[in-house]
């Protein structure tokens, strides 16, 4: 009970190479994953931002005296969305 089991000290020797041993492995993996965090936080930023443009100033409609010109633009498709959850 005193004394320490073969397994004992692997794992102590693992944790000292991890943390001696390691040549700053440690802090450049947290550092990659830092800059992925950051990535992902400017990309999620850069999508919602058009959105918010988009509806904070509408677009003006150029007009050349006629209501005809106005009805010739291409009108967007509907947006059919399925639910999935129907099937089961």
């Amino acid at each position: 009970m005193g004394s320490f089991s073969i397994w004992h000290w692997l794992i102590v020797l693992a944790v000292v190479l991890i943390l001696f041993g390691g040549g700053g492995k440690i802090s450049k993996i947290m550092g990659d994953m830092a800059k992925g965090v950051k990535a992902f936080k400017k990309g999620i930023k850069e999508e919602d931002e058009p959105h918010a443009e988009e509806s904070a100033a509408p677009k003006p409609i150029a007009s050349s005296g006629t209501a005809a010109s106005a009805s010739t633009a291409p009108s967007p498709e509907p947006v059919v969305r399925r639910d999935d959850s129907a099937r089961g």
